[in-house]
């Protein structure tokens, strides 16, 4: 077993907890004596730094949320000077105004060691070929990947997203061994390979793929479209970027960095930390972060933490995969729907429909509408009514509400080179 910080990655629960507690009391007086808002909170609920004297003390302090990243845009959560901040990475969302995060050169290194041990995990070493096809700029896939390939000491081909057969010619000329992108992404490259007809040119062994939600479905489509075992990553900007937890070979989950960030599960409704095993919201505070360090930032993100063994040898907590997001979740007629339940349901049936699809929400007299399209694949040829009456059926018992599924033709949903773009909600509730 290969790992690339062995003394960190096995070290004993009574030494990570021991590490964490020590950490957890510095980063609080430093953010304490450094950032005001946490500052003015802190006092507001009469805390102090010295009043954290185990790691159950965290509970006591206050979350932080993503409109706090906002509402303090774009400085006032530093806690340095801004000459030792040394880049400036911001999250891809859409709604809202846009959030920002500050690094430092010891930050960019942590998270370095960390997108590193998910390559060692998948099977790289220094003499790996990583292909990083993730977007470069102000999202964290691209750098936050190739800073892991370069700490690893692999080669690095900094494709980022877009020109797909460049890309595919790049994998066959330069013998990419280890491909890190979104998984709709390769899932569309996936396509290209068999459409060039290349795929025995490949001498990819494993993908590395974050940043959307996929399903275990999904992850079987795109290893045989591949020929590839592929590895699931977690990151998000405002904590790190990909690498705060990653996916070892026994698959089981993905191993926090728990030297880093301390994990925590809550109620998403009440707030209350859940007892070991519960399924809730996951909530991360960065201990050794420099730059701009979080306290129980809630990322919305619904899962499980697993203390148990995992058989790879590491010790770190694994996080399942999320379930979905408190802010992702539809409600449609009053149910919760969670894009994934809907992605399962479709997957099961991948010799008829392929991965593409796109949920539609809509409201007509005052009654959500509420339409699945779904691309057929190439060479189905079928009745398309009883596909889609069939998943009609299967959909209404896994979601608990109807929804009109409709086959359409290959290709005529549109790819995405990034996250791909599952839900249209033409409702406009908060109007």
């Amino acid at each position: 077993m290969k790992y690339f910080q062995p003394e960190i990655e096995c070290m004993s629960r009574e030494d990570i907890r021991a590490h964490q507690l020590k950490h957890l009391q510095r980063q609080v007086k430093r953010i304490y004596e450094n950032v005001p808002m946490y500052r003015r909170r802190m006092d507001e609920a009469g805390i102090k730094p010295e009043d954290i004297k185990e790691l159950s003390d965290l509970a006591k302090l206050p979350f932080t949320s993503k409109q706090d990243l906002r509402d303090y845009y774009p400085y006032d959560l530093l806690a340095v000077p801004k000459k030792d901040i040394v880049r400036i990475q911001a999250s891809s969302g859409t709604t809202g105004k846009q959030i920002v995060s500050g690094y430092t050169r010891g930050d960019l290194d942590q998270w370095a060691n960390g997108f590193a041990r998910q390559l060692v995990a998948a099977g790289g070493d220094e003499n790996s070929i990583v292909q990083v096809s993730y977007g470069y700029g102000l999202f964290t896939g691209g750098l936050g990947a190739h800073g892991g390939a370069e700490k690893l000491g692999a080669m690095v081909i900094p494709t980022s997203s877009g020109n797909t057969e460049r890309q595919i010619r790049f994998m066959c000329d330069l013998g990419t061994t280890h491909l890190a992108c979104t998984p709709s992404y390769a899932m569309f490259l996936g396509e290209a390979v068999q459409r060039m007809g290349c795929r025995d040119q490949l001498k990819l062994k494993a993908g590395i793929f974050g940043a959307e939600p996929w399903t275990e479905e999904m992850r079987k489509n795109i290893e045989e479209a591949l020929g590839i075992k592929a590895h699931d990553v977690y990151g998000l900007t405002e904590i790190m970027g990909p690498g705060v937890s990653y996916e070892c070979g026994e698959q089981a989950g993905m191993h926090i960095c728990e030297d880093m960030f301390i994990p925590e599960i809550i109620d998403p409704d009440t707030g209350e930390v859940l007892p070991e095993g519960s399924f809730g919201e996951l909530v991360l505070s960065t201990i050794t972060k420099e730059g701009q360090p979080l306290l129980r930032y809630r990322t919305r993100d619904l899962c499980v933490l697993d203390y148990s063994q995992c058989g790879c040898g590491r010790t770190h907590v694994r996080m399942k995969k999320p379930a979905g997001r408190t802010d992702d979740m539809l409600i449609i007629r009053g149910v919760n729907v969670f894009p994934s339940q809907i992605e399962e349901v479709l997957l099961k049936y991948g010799e008829v429909v392929s991965p593409n699809y796109q949920i539609v929400v809509g409201r007509e007299n005052n009654t959500d509408t509420f339409d699945i399209n779904v691309e057929r694949q190439p060479d189905y040829t079928g009745d398309a009514a009883s596909v889609e009456a069939l998943l009609v059926k299967r959909l209404r018992s896994q979601l608990g509400i109807g929804a009109n599924v409709h086959l359409v033709d290959v290709d005529s949903i549109v790819r995405s080179e990034g996250k791909a773009k599952r839900v249209i909600d033409n409702r406009k509730l908060h109007d």
